[in-house]
């Protein structure tokens, strides 16, 4: 079995800047942390690797700087990490995207299972795992909570919607996006990431995955972020409540219903 688990690399700060003219965020000078929801798609790439034996392949698109997060998926049991990286790829949006990195996946060969996290926290979008597959023409399952059974042909994911959850068997190939629900992602050993340190990663340009070079970056990209502004600042200001029990109570949810909280 051969798994690839998408990985991005994310601002750490939520204070990001947003450039005036491309409208994306600028990248340059700021922290960059695996996204927190990939980390648990990579821990249960790695739990399926440790009872099929199979072989766990990081990719990434991004700048040169972000083998960081290829050599962090490495110290915690990644097998390999490949590094997508072309100026030509630079402003694709979640389709761009999407197309991009299913022809990394084309190029590695034999995948059976694609897994990402959810979405990424810096977007939001929760459109690049789904459109890889439809880019594959793969089944795929999103937002899985679990997945019990997993076997060479098949397996069985848990997934987590607005009126519950449903369960579903779902043969190879598949692309799963995943949610924290999922398990508990493992922390790297020192001798981990000293190991990972010393692996070469490959880097693969546009020409190196044949992709269509109309369908990638800005040029290639269907959307275009026409506006940008920053959410409002919460309030702040704490209500403190004083009496009984029940006076408590009342005085709380006379305050809820006032703010059409309930």
């Amino acid at each position: 079995m051969k798994i690839v688990v998408c990985i991005k690399q994310v601002p750490a700060t939520s204070d990001a800047k947003i450039d005036p003219e491309t409208k994306r965020i600028v990248r340059e000078g700021i922290k960059a942390v695996t996204n927190p929801f990939d980390a648990y798609a990579l821990e249960e790439a790695v739990r399926i690797k440790e009872r099929l034996g199979a072989e766990v392949i990081a990719l990434t698109m991004g700048p040169p700087r972000a083998d960081m997060v290829l050599r962090e998926a490495i110290a915690v049991g990644a097998d390999r990490g490949i590094l997508l990286s072309d100026r030509a790829f630079g402003g694709s949006d979640t389709w761009a995207t999407s197309y991009a990195l299913s022809k990394a996946v084309e190029r590695i060969g034999g995948v059976d299972l694609v897994l990402c996290g959810k979405q990424a926290i810096d977007g939001d979008t929760a459109q690049v795992g789904p459109g890889i597959a439809a880019q594959l023409g793969w089944a795929q399952a999103t937002y899985v909570m679990a997945m019990p059974q997993v076997d060479e042909g098949s397996f069985t994911a848990k997934r987590m919607h607005e009126d519950g959850w449903d369960l579903c068997r779902i043969a190879f190939p598949a692309v799963v996006t995943v949610v924290k629900d999922l398990n508990q992602p493992r922390i790297p050993t020192l001798k981990g990431r000293l190991a990972a340190q010393k692996v070469e990663i490959p880097t693969w340009t546009a020409a190196d995955v044949g992709a269509d070079l109309s369908k990638i970056g800005l040029d290639g990209s269907p959307t275009r972020v026409v506006k940008t502004e920053p959410p409002p600042a919460r309030n702040k200001e704490t209500l403190r409540i004083e009496g009984s029990a029940a006076d408590c109570a009342a005085a709380l949810v006379r305050e809820l219903r006032q703010k059409s909280l309930v």
